[in-house]
């Protein structure tokens, strides 16, 4: 059912899209200002949890074909797309009106007709209260709620408590929830009104950041320092996994900066694929160095290949 203040509220306005933004556009948008206004990026901030919370119920109903059809329908009616006329002058309210529709005639003696501005019909009408003509028992309307998760958690998944109109309701996160991500409990939120199904609850996951891992789909990056001579000469190093135990890679001779090395199956598990964590190296040049390791790296320039290794940037830039 639909929310009895959406006639006062610009649900686009207030996401900065237009009347014609696409599911994509929508969610873009919902994602950078989700990521503005949360309030774990304004610890004590009411402004910012206020304005976090309208966000939300704003991309909760034009996210969903069925919610934001009806707003716009709600809105138009609001806006003069249609609207109803006294033939004897006056305005008149929405009790005057159906009156005068369904035979009970008006009071004074008006009578009343129906103008179609804006491509309205009656059936149109009979949709701003509860979607047609039909007279069974309303859905509740939804609930929005949030929950903010750690990296590891989000990764592995986790059962939280909400609280609900209906109590205290536990919702299983799935393993692999992305930041952003909504998922919805179905039958937890408002009561019907008149008998019929509840609403749901509409969860949105926030995920805090990690330290070392980054996510990319269902793999996670990470950025592996190794030294001048583990790169040049190859070496077996520890790489860190996410909630195990670290692994051994190999580094082959001659590994230059940048290149990303790959342990199958250590990434993201989700009910339908399993990522793999990817090791970036990064070489590590010391910034002191004892008096023998110098002599040593002076001995190394001496005799290492004459190759100049801009001499391809060089080229490329001239062209």
């Amino acid at each position: 059912m639909a929310s009895q203040d959406w006639l006062e509220k610009d649900f686009y306005q207030i996401l900065g899209v237009s009347k014609s933004a696409s599911d994509a556009e929508l969610k873009k948008t919902y994602r950078k200002l989700a990521r503005t206004y949360h309030p774990d990026s304004n610890p004590g901030d009411a402004a910012a949890e206020a304005k976090f919370k309208e966000i939300s119920e704003a991309y909760s109903v034009l996210s969903d074909a069925e919610q934001r059809a009806e707003y716009d329908q709600i809105r138009a009616m609001g806006t003069g797309s249609a609207r109803f006329t006294s033939g004897g002058g006056g305005a008149q309210g929405f009790e005057d009106v159906f009156g005068g529709m369904f035979g009970g005639g008006a009071r004074g003696g008006q009578q009343y007709s129906y103008q179609q501005t804006g491509g309205q019909n009656f059936e149109d009408i009979f949709g701003m209260f509860g979607g047609g003509a039909q007279r069974g028992p309303q859905p509740g309307r939804d609930v929005q709620a949030s929950t903010t998760l750690d990296f590891a958690t989000a990764v592995q998944g986790k059962t939280v408590t909400l609280q609900a109109p209906s109590g205290n309701v536990k919702v299983k996160i799935p393993a692999g929830v992305s930041d952003g991500q909504k998922i919805k409990v179905r039958g937890k939120g408002e009561a019907s009104p008149n008998g019929g199904q509840p609403g749901d609850i509409i969860l949105t996951v926030a995920v805090r950041k990690h330290p070392v891992f980054e996510r990319e789909g269902n793999n996670l990056r990470l950025k592996l320092p190794v030294t001048f001579a583990e790169a040049a000469l190859g070496a077996t190093v520890e790489v860190p996994t996410l909630g195990g135990e670290p692994v051994k890679l190999k580094v082959q001779p001659g590994t230059p900066s940048g290149r990303v090395l790959r342990v199958k199956g250590r990434g993201v598990k989700t009910a339908k694929a399993t990522g793999d964590l990817l090791a970036e190296v990064q070489v590590v040049v010391p910034s002191h160095l004892s008096p023998e390791a110098k002599e040593a790296l002076e001995a190394f320039r001496a005799v290492e290949p004459n190759e100049n290794p801009r001499e391809d940037l060089l080229a490329r830039a001239r062209s």
